[in-house]
């Protein structure tokens, strides 16, 4: 492959509901470190700068919580990501809480207005709520409805003041498009926590949710080839990883554990055969909470199926 790695640090925690998201990239290169590996040397990174000192000022509107700083993290991604791809160069995404994925997406779409993207989204959750939807406020639940441009006002329980309204409208139009990818093109794996707004979506857009028991049903390879051939009709594909799609009993370094998760060796066979397709641009880790673990474990696993898949890369 003609394409260099290049590692985009996001070390932003402020749609969490949970502290210690952001120490999360760091805690890989410890692990890293642990592992004798000089991977974090021969790789170029590059940090986006973080809101993080929001945390200690009020959250602002309850149904969205630091949307503010979100918007500021998302459009930061964004043109990160943006450049990346423009130098021809493979983003490895390292972040701490997921709604800054929808910066990756966003970034992504930038580069290639005129591709259609295809999202494979590993997590436990859906990541689909609105501000008009959400139980907890927390944004890194709304990632995919603010690339989605869902507003899910079917299921609507919060009112919302205008200004919180405003941002919604501004992080669904980042980089003036908006939807950025449509539901038929987005492929959930292992999502297992979902609300009742979410499933609603799920359903009435009738979004492919691959279970942790139909991946083990099928294996790795099956489940990959019938994720592409699924996703055939996209131009490029971006996966996201959000270490919370493992099974607590490995870890329980992230925010929101839930339990009949994937293994770290499933975790890391799955990303290994998905990086390795030539549609895949872009590839993200998130969620990863030392503060919430004992010896750094999370952190890595997270490590593992990194190297796993970047080596996988390099190879094809």
């Amino acid at each position: 492959m003609t394409k260099s790695l290049k590692i985009i640090e996001v070390k932003s925690e402020i749609g969490a509901g949970t502290r210690g998201a952001s120490l999360g990239v760091d805690a890989i290169k410890i692990a890293a470190l642990d592992f004798g590996s000089r991977f974090f040397k021969k790789h170029k990174s590059i940090e986006v700068p973080n809101e993080n000192h929001l945390l200690l000022e009020s959250t602002g509107s309850p149904y969205a919580k630091r949307i503010s700083g979100i918007l500021t993290m998302v459009e930061r991604v964004s043109e990160e990501v943006k450049n990346t791809l423009g130098n021809n160069e493979f983003p490895i995404v390292l972040a701490g809480d997921h709604s800054t994925a929808a910066g990756t997406i966003s970034g992504i779409k930038a580069a290639y207005p005129k591709s259609r993207l295809g999202v494979i989204w590993i997590d436990a959750h859906a990541d689909m709520h609105s501000p008009y939807t959400t139980p907890s406020g927390n944004m890194h639940g709304m990632p995919l409805a603010m690339v989605l441009d869902e507003d899910n006002t079917d299921s609507k329980v919060n009112k919302l003041d205008q200004e919180t309204i405003n941002y919604w409208y501004q992080l669904k139009n980042v980089e003036n498009i908006a939807p950025k990818i449509s539901y038929r093109d987005l492929v959930l794996i292992s999502a297992r926590d979902m609300e009742k707004a979410e499933e609603h979506l799920i359903k009435k857009n009738k979004v492919k949710n691959i279970t942790t028991a139909e991946f083990r049903k099928r294996g790795v390879e099956r489940t990959v080839i019938e994720t592409m051939m699924y996703l055939d009709h996209c131009d490029l594909i971006y996966v996201s990883f959000d270490v919370d799609s493992l099974d607590p009993t490995a870890s329980r370094g992230t925010g929101t554990p839930v339990a009949q998760g994937l293994t770290e060796k499933e975790a890391g066979g799955l990303m290994t055969r998905l990086i390795t397709h030539h549609k895949v641009c872009c590839f993200e880790i998130v969620e990863v909470n030392p503060t919430l673990d004992k010896e750094n474990q999370m952190a890595e696993h997270a490590f593992e199926i990194l190297i796993k898949a970047t080596n996988a890369f390099r190879n094809e």
